[in-house]
């Protein structure tokens, strides 16, 4: 029975797959590479128990890339429509074909390796539709709301409570012979409680996305994690300048891991715009820190058998007891640098970054202990990383820890230091470990910072 969550069946984005790249051959292009996409899903928001946003959509799209010219010496264009009829889908290619007439040759512009292309992709099983009405939605994201409300009367506002689910497909081709897609979902819930009244208000919120609605959190534990989470920070205090420990939560330690990742990605690299250029094989890491990445997880928030030109993924070793042991490259990059592709178009798959060092008892509490007397970073606001030279700066709150044990909510402070010392100098890291964005961290610890009240 043909599933009747897709307008599209996969047969017929493969008919389509295949009459972009016929008519791309017909008009003299060299090599042709196409992407199909359609999706579908429900948002919805309410505050302060009434609905503030019902929003579906039904999205589809095609993208062509047209190459002309002989290896080496290729040049480029690329075109998109969201009308599959037979007549825009010539339209389409011939647009990307005659911007690359017009374009510059480029000797690193071209399809993938024939034997670097997946042609079997095994299933990943990340698709689990959910029929979820709007009816229902709303009831899911009111109970996170009120659960939030009930739990202290300090609780005195809202900034809403939001459902979200989301399932697309795609059919992505070349000719090279390179055919596959398959089908994938991400649902979310999520709530944003205030607390306090006047100049005393402290917002905070917590969320839960999942590609399959069975495992999101319950909608009450949600609510008051949020609520509880936003009481803490009632009566916050400023800090004046000062030098310590910075102990970075999970869902943020999940950045540094991330800007870890830009640093080492190939467009960073081949331009010289990173502060790890020419890391490969060196020590960025203490000895104790592991990065691995797992594109084939089953039902994983990254996995993916082959990434966004269709060349296949592998587990590998990232950091390997601190040192690097791999970019993350395109095909185009890997040109760019004289490398090999490593399967990255598109981003990282499932990456876990974990310490040798870590115990099974090295949860939040231990790392607060271990933290001793420092700062505790909850939130962070600015994009104050400086690529080219490390440096960083944010805006923070979080709370002042002494002895290990938590003394008072912080606020209107700025840490500062540079990446390349701050990944040097990783203490430890958690195993309260928690998955944002495809990362997967627990709590981590610097060893010192610059922290500067405002």
């Amino acid at each position: 029975m043909r599933d009747t969550t897709f307008i599209h069946s996969p047969d017929q984005m493969k008919e389509l797959a295949q009459d972009v790249l016929r008519f791309a051959k017909e008009l003299g292009a060299s090599e042709a590479a196409v992407h199909i996409s359609e999706g579908g899903g429900l948002s919805i928001s309410v505050r302060k128990g009434q609905i503030e946003t019902i929003e579906q959509n039904r999205d589809k799209g095609l993208g062509v890339t047209v190459y002309l010219g002989p290896e080496r010496h290729t040049r480029r264009g690329n075109a998109s429509t969201s009308d599959f009829s037979q007549q825009s889908l010539k339209d389409t290619v011939e647009a990307a074909y005659n911007i690359a007439r017009f374009t510059a040759e480029d000797d690193c512009a071209g399809l993938p390796d024939a034997d670097a292309l997946e042609m079997a992709p095994r299933d990943l099983r990340l698709c689990y539709p959910w029929g979820v009405s709007v009816d229902e939605a709303v009831a899911l994201a009111k109970r996170a709301e009120g659960a939030a409300f009930a739990v202290d009367k300090r609780v005195t506002n809202s900034e809403g409570a939001g459902v979200h689910a989301q399932q697309s497909h795609f059919m992505s081709a070349n000719s090279r012979g390179f055919m596959a897609g398959y089908a994938y979902s991400r649902h979310t819930l999520s709530v944003s409680p205030i607390a306090g009244r006047g100049a005393n208000m402290q917002r905070d919120g917590w969320y839960s996305s999942t590609r399959d609605a069975k495992h999101l959190v319950a909608p009450e534990a949600l609510g008051i994690y949020a609520a509880q989470r936003a009481l803490s920070r009632l009566n916050a205090r400023k800090l004046d300048t000062r030098k310590c420990p910075v102990l970075f939560e999970a869902p943020l330690a999940a950045g540094l891991l991330g800007a870890f990742v830009q640093a080492i990605s190939g467009g960073a690299l081949y331009r010289k715009s990173s502060f790890l250029l020419d890391s490969m094989g060196t020590r960025v890491f203490p000895a104790h820190v592991q990065v691995v990445e797992d594109p084939h997880i089953v039902g994983g928030v990254a996995s993916a058998a082959f990434d966004d030109e269709g060349v296949r993924t592998v587990q590998r070793e990232v950091v390997k007891d601190g040192i690097v042991q791999g970019y993350f490259l395109s095909t185009y990059t890997a040109r760019k640098l004289g490398l090999p592709s490593t399967g990255n178009a598109g981003g990282a798959h499932n990456l876990r970054m974990h310490s040798t060092h870590s115990a099974p008892k090295d949860n939040f509490e231990a790392m607060l202990k271990k933290l001793g007397t420092g700062l505790l970073v909850t939130e962070l606001m600015g994009q104050g990383v400086n690529y080219v030279t490390g440096d960083y700066s944010r805006g923070a709150s979080g709370f002042w820890v002494e002895n290990g044990t938590i003394q008072y909510p912080v606020e209107e402070i700025t840490i500062a230091g540079n990446m390349k010392q701050m990944l040097d100098q990783i203490v430890a890291i958690g195993t309260d470990t928690i998955v944002r964005g495809g990362k997967e961290t627990g709590s981590i610890l610097i060893e010192s910072m610059t922290v500067a009240g405002s």
